[in-house]
């Protein structure tokens, strides 16, 4: 379902340590900046560390501000890219629940492997699974065991919700347990509705159903759980299937076109922005690779994000669920 909403209020130096990169990518050597972002300011005006929930996604904004996504008070916390923490909000957007796994002796032949827990066996804001910024520079939030996702403004003022908010369902107004959301070159938006459904959505850039696909399985277009998604200029769609350790290509119409077999279980994706030759490369975790599926380089100790972004500048930034983000700068 789509709900519009009308406009509502919102709520030093770093030292630098190199880390075991095993590659270079295009020449230059990263390191990863040891502490990120600033300290916290207490009221006695003395330093202090922040008490991140679960780190579970990271974005660029399009004024390259850091959008840090996390399972706390105020979800999403804006910084500068050099650590300045610039202001946060998102009390009370996100479910309480909890998505978890079904032990494996509970599981149903062909059925999903998850399922989320609600109340005071879940968690504060829990349901915060994934952030991204579109082309036009809105924030989108997934919130899986809420089974909606919201657009936002610059500001954070929330313009549309994909899904039905506490509804699970697999329709084309339902998701169940979403986990990501992407945009084509044509204003396109497509949803992975992965740990209870196991398929992609396509919509409209207003949100208008247009077709879906997948179905729970090993093979070819077919999903364990599509946990990221992402899309080239050309419009094909990169799906990480997080259970089958693979990356399946699609055109934007669901076609299947190729698959990258055997990387590992992957949590986290992002696309790079098109260079000057107009070549884009895909992070797959702590691994770049070109659009063919070919590793280039290795990030070493950002392995085993839940997000990932790289901003125009070439740094890059690493969610954990261990409650922190790493940066890596050239």
């Amino acid at each position: 379902m789509v709900h519009r909403h009308p406009a509502a209020p919102v709520s030093a130096s770093l030292a630098l340590m190199l880390v075991g990169w095993s590659a270079q990518a295009q020449g230059q050597q990263y390191i990863e900046v040891e502490t990120w972002p600033d300290p916290a300011i207490s009221v006695a005006g003395t330093p202090a560390a922040w008490n991140f929930g679960q780190v579970s996604g990271v974005a660029t904004s399009a004024n390259g501000y850091i959008l840090v996504l996390h399972r706390g008070a105020q979800s999403i916390a804006m910084f500068d890219p050099g650590g300045r923490f610039v202001r946060a909000w998102g009390d009370g957007l996100f479910s309480n629940g909890k998505v978890g796994g079904i032990a494996p002796g509970d599981r149903q032949p062909g059925q999903s492997g998850y399922t989320a827990v609600y109340g005071a066996a879940g968690c504060h804001a829990c349901g915060a699974h994934a952030i991204r910024v579109d082309p036009d520079g809105n924030i989108w939030v997934v919130d899986a065991p809420g089974h909606v996702i919201y657009k936002m403004d610059p500001t954070g003022r929330v313009l549309m919700e994909l899904g039905s908010k506490g509804v699970a369902g697999a329709t084309r107004t339902t998701f169940n347990l979403p986990t990501d959301v992407a945009f084509g070159p044509g204003g396109d938006i497509y949803v992975s509705d992965g740990y209870g459904n196991a398929r992609v959505v396509k919509y409209d850039a207003d949100g208008h159903y247009l077709l879906e696909w997948g179905s729970r399985g090993t093979g070819p277009g077919e999903f364990g759980l599509p946990h990221n998604l992402q899309v080239d200029a050309q419009g094909r769609v990169y799906v990480t299937d997080r259970d089958n350790q693979r990356v399946q290509v699609f055109d934007g119409d669901g076609a299947f076109l190729n698959e990258w077999a055997d990387i590992g279980g992957n949590s986290a994706l992002f696309m790079t922005a098109a260079a000057a030759d107009g070549a884009q490369h895909l992070w797959t975790g702590g691994t770049l690779r070109t659009l063919a599926g070919e590793a280039m380089a290795t990030l070493t100790g950002g392995n085993g994000g839940h997000g990932m972004t790289q901003t125009a500048d070439g740094e890059v930034f690493v969610a954990q669920l261990a409650g922190r983000v790493q940066k890596f700068v050239k």
